[in-house]
């Protein structure tokens, strides 16, 4: 039998060392997230700048995990406008959904994708690495890419919040998030209460139904009520609701001063739909009032004062919203006159 060569053999022996001292380095990691991870409410890793060279830049690529990043800044929680809070609420969410449908060991998406943030203060390095400066940010590092070469995801994809999150972790590694678990608005307790508290007065507001004595008889509620649904309607209330608009944003080149009107059709402010809707409302409410309570005055001389002041105020309220969708699209509006009255 001829003798193996020796250095073939030195070289094979090396590398079979080489692939274990690996494969086990990565399973330490892995292992090591996953101790993170358990110990973290919403199952988001808290890292800073021994975390990131420890688990990215200091790693053996491919590593056997993807990784998402929220960076945050709890300086700037105060500013509205970002939305930090809500969207690291939501980023949560999304990390603890994904680690409930993934539970599961045998499931080949289990410990795939870890979720991660970094705070500014604690990780400015981690900031630097990643080229982050402006928020809010989100990065997504595949198993075989540096900080440099990690995807952002853009600000189209925060629109849905969790729901947009899911999408662009699904769309980028391939892995399924599953459905989004949203805790419920109320605790079993808080529906005990409430159950409770309801049989204790369904006695009296039966009583009362029947004696025709509840709110729901009253016709100022009624009106009240008309006029509210109809000012929610007009003033793009739900669209700010939807959106988290702010009322108002600082300006940035004098922090000292506050913008309620912004120019630009991209955005509506919560000062602008308020101020549209107090315009409309007017114009609904003497609407309301010449063809319901104007038609019973019988002195015909009020009655034409009384017009021709509410023609004047329409009128007014009216210009005012068309000058400010002029203003803030860039498209005229202007009223339609016969040719023979130029």
């Amino acid at each position: 039998m001829a003798p193996i060569p020796k250095l073939p053999l030195v070289l094979l022996i090396t590398a079979l060392l080489f692939l274990t001292a690996s494969s086990q380095s990565s399973s330490d990691l892995v292992s090591e997230l996953q101790s993170l991870q358990a110990r973290s409410k919403s199952g988001v890793i808290r890292f800073n700048d021994q975390s990131v060279s420890r688990f990215l830049t200091s790693a053996q690529t491919p590593r056997p995990y993807w990784v998402l990043i929220f960076f945050d800044a709890a300086k700037l929680h105060e500013k509205q406008e970002l939305h930090l809070t809500d969207l690291r609420n939501e980023f949560g969410l999304v990390a603890s959904s994904f680690i409930q449908n993934n539970a599961d060991p045998s499931s080949p998406f289990h410990s795939k994708l870890f979720f991660c943030d970094i705070e500014f203060q604690d990780s400015q390095n981690g900031f630097a690495q990643f080229g982050v400066n402006s928020l809010p940010h989100i990065r997504l590092i595949g198993p075989s890419q540096s900080p440099k070469e990690s995807q952002q995801m853009e600000q189209g994809d925060f629109a849905r919040l969790a729901e947009s999150m899911s999408e662009f972790i699904e769309a980028k590694t391939k892995l399924a998030v599953g459905p989004i678990q949203r805790p419920p608005m109320l605790s079993r307790n808080q529906i005990l209460l409430a159950i409770a508290g309801w049989l204790v007065w369904t006695p009296f507001i039966v009583k009362k139904v029947i004696n025709g004595k509840t709110l729901l008889h009253e016709p100022r509620i009624w009106l009240t009520g008309a006029v509210f649904v109809y000012f929610f309607s007009v003033s793009g209330a739900m669209h700010n609701i939807i959106r988290k608009m702010p009322m108002f944003l600082a300006d940035r080149n004098d922090p000292n001063k506050l913008i309620f009107f912004y120019q630009g059709s991209g955005m509506q402010l919560g000062t602008e739909g308020f101020a549209i809707g107090f315009l409309y409302t007017i114009v609904g409410l003497l609407l309301a009032f010449l063809t319901r309570v104007l038609v019973t005055v019988r002195n015909v001389n009020v009655q034409r004062a009384a017009m021709v002041l509410a023609l004047f105020v329409s009128f007014w309220a009216v210009k005012k919203v068309v000058y400010l969708d002029n203003w803030k699209t860039g498209y005229g509006i202007h009223a339609f006159w016969p040719s023979s009255w130029n």
